[in-house]
């Protein structure tokens, strides 16, 4: 299991910041905690990496152990492959949804092919935020040895000005860009907006077998409906032009789902040590599941796609 001790909740995209105030005004002390995932990163993957599945309840007792033997107060494995959800409830964590919203690549050619599949107000009202946010600006995707130091310094400046309106304080450094380009230079698609020579806006992309994967964005100036182009129209081209299955486009944002996203349910899975917070904690999980399945319903309903009969 790849994991992490940890003494806050930033970088997770599951968010347990109010079962730490709470635990913390019960007395209780919430971190360390260990955190089971990919580091940063929102997207669904094994947890578990097991070769046989009937040694998932060993390790999971291990990890109830390492967090028990180094006063920890509870495990969590977020982002789990929907396949291993199974092997956490057999060994007694507690099941956790949320809606994310992933782009389909239903076999399209071109951009205008998906917009065929759109209903006739939704295809003019993407053309027109595209025409919009290109007006007077050039579009570069970068890769591989493409990148230098000069655009990862641009794009470092549009991360800062991003994490610093959302989150306070943005958490990966500078040198983690570099660090990114060098060992995973061909995977990374680094999108940057141009006016003339100066880039002013920027979108990082992972490339994976089947799926492009969304990441950061930020600008220096503001310009009407760049964000949905840069972060998800461009994600769309370069999808269907590498043949990839899907484009996930990251944590929330409904947003998406008037740009062709559709929600998809994630998961995660939580050990709590204390029985009486455990309990809390699963009542509270057990609502919250409702709302969610609700939600998705909802949102099913409202997908931009032409109705068939």
């Amino acid at each position: 299991m790849p994991s992490y001790a940890k003494g806050h909740s930033q970088g997770e995209y599951v968010f347990d910041h109010a079962w730490a105030d709470a635990w913390h005004r019960a007395g209780g002390r919430y971190y360390p905690k260990l955190q089971i995932a990919a580091p940063f990163t929102p997207a669904t993957g094994p947890r578990l990496l097991l070769s046989d599945p009937l040694l998932a309840p060993q390790l999971l007792k291990a990890a109830e152990m390492v967090c028990a033997q180094n006063g920890m107060s509870s495990a969590h494995a977020t982002f789990i492959a929907p396949d291993q959800l199974p092997l956490f409830e057999a060994g007694g964590w507690m099941p956790r949804s949320d809606i994310q919203f992933h782009w389909f690549n239903r076999g399209y050619a071109s951009f205008d092919d998906f917009l065929g599949a759109l209903s006739s107000r939704k295809r003019k009202d993407l053309r027109k935020e595209r025409a919009a946010a290109c007006e007077g600006l050039t579009i570069r995707h970068l890769t591989g040895a493409e990148i230098t130091e000069s655009h990862w310094d641009a794009f470092w400046v549009f991360y800062q000005d991003t994490g610093q309106r959302k989150w306070g304080q943005p958490y990966l450094t500078r040198e983690a860009f570099s660090l990114l380009g060098e060992r995973m230079g061909d995977r990374v698609i680094l999108l940057l907006a141009y006016d003339g020579a100066q880039p002013i806006a920027g979108a990082l992309n992972f490339a994976g077998r089947d799926a492009l994967y969304g990441r950061y964005w930020g600008c220096t100036r503001d310009v009407r409906f760049l964000h949905f182009e840069l972060c998800y129209y461009q994600a769309i081209d370069i999808a269907i032009a590498r043949g990839l299955g899907r484009v996930e486009a990251g944590a929330q944002g409904g947003h998406k789902l008037a740009r062709g996203y559709e929600p998809v349910q994630t998961w995660s899975a939580h050990w709590i040590a204390d029985p009486g917070f455990r309990a809390a904690v699963a009542d509270f999980l057990e609502r919250e599941r409702a709302g969610v399945a609700s939600d998705q319903l909802y949102l099913n309903e409202r997908t931009p796609f032409r109705k068939t009969d």
